[in-house]
């Protein structure tokens, strides 16, 4: 028989908390840097080609407390900072988040709508102010 384990609301807020948390440990500042080109295979391998778009500070702490919203566990982030001179010109197709003490935590997709991270433009060109419509970290609650 195929594995078929499932979450309930208590546990996808506990471990959409969880990951937001991270975010907040150490002690500089958290941030969020905007990237082109492919994602990463995942948040553990490093940037490599990739076209650094933007960079922005996380507020400290980064994200609220997770909420049940339609069967997920939702943490909306606080405050971000917009970046008022892009790095690079290029589209805007994915995010890293690093905490505070330097360490990768979450990948996710860019858009203006319908994505983990939603911004006002994603063509990017070197100079343009960048700015963070809102970010949200969701866990699904899952059944069999």
């Amino acid at each position: 028989m195929a594995k078929s384990m499932g979450v309930g609301t208590v546990i996808a807020k506990a471990m959409c908390d969880a990951i937001v948390d991270e975010i907040d440990n150490g002690g500089g500042t958290a941030v969020l840097r905007i990237y082109g080109d492919t994602r990463a295979a995942n948040v553990d391998t490093a940037v490599a080609a990739q076209t650094l778009l933007s960079e922005h500070n996380l507020s400290n702490p980064a994200f609220g407390a997770a909420v049940d919203i339609g069967g997920s566990a939702t943490a909306t982030a606080n405050s971000i900072s917009d970046d008022t001179s892009a790095n690079n010109t290029d589209t805007a197709t994915w995010f890293r988040v690093f905490n505070r003490a330097g360490t990768p935590v979450i990948d996710g997709n860019v858009a203006t709508s319908a994505a983990d991270l939603i911004i006002d433009n994603t063509s990017i060109t070197a100079g343009q102010t960048v700015k963070v419509n809102s970010y949200t970290v969701t866990v699904a609650e899952v059944s069999p």
